[in-house]
């Protein structure tokens, strides 16, 4: 046995290791096998044109599931209004109006899962 003090991240350890003979056979490592790699998933339909108003596009800011809608279409928002709430990664986001106006269209509904860069609604 050949003793050794190894340090990692600034812990030191005292290891014991087994020193083999040249007659004794090593065990053989073999290459890990990666996983297969699952095909990826089809992306999200965009939205039919006839649903996305005119005026500045509200998108989610990263993939969750749409808890709640806060406003309806025609109504009237001022910049900074939530108008509905994102959940990602067990937290709520409050996604708000980028300008004044009123909203156009809203794409989403309560409980939809939208990917990062998808269109929620637009104000105009």
């Amino acid at each position: 046995m050949k003793r050794f003090n190894v340090t990692v991240n600034g812990k030191t350890y005292d290891v014991a290791v087994e020193e083999l003979g040249a007659d004794a056979s090593a065990p053989v490592a073999t290459a890990p096998v990666a996983a297969p790699t699952p095909a990826p998933a089809p992306a999200p339909a965009a939205a039919p044109a006839s649903t996305v108003g005119t005026g500045e596009k509200v998108t989610a800011p990263m993939p969750g599931t749409i808890l709640d809608v806060k406003v309806s279409n025609g109504a009237s928002v001022s910049k900074g209004d939530v108008i509905m709430v994102l959940e990602a990664m067990k937290m709520e986001n409050d996604i708000v109006a980028p300008c004044d106006g009123t909203v156009t269209s809203i794409v989403v509904k309560k409980g939809d899962t939208v990917q990062s860069g998808d269109t929620l609604a637009t104000v105009g």
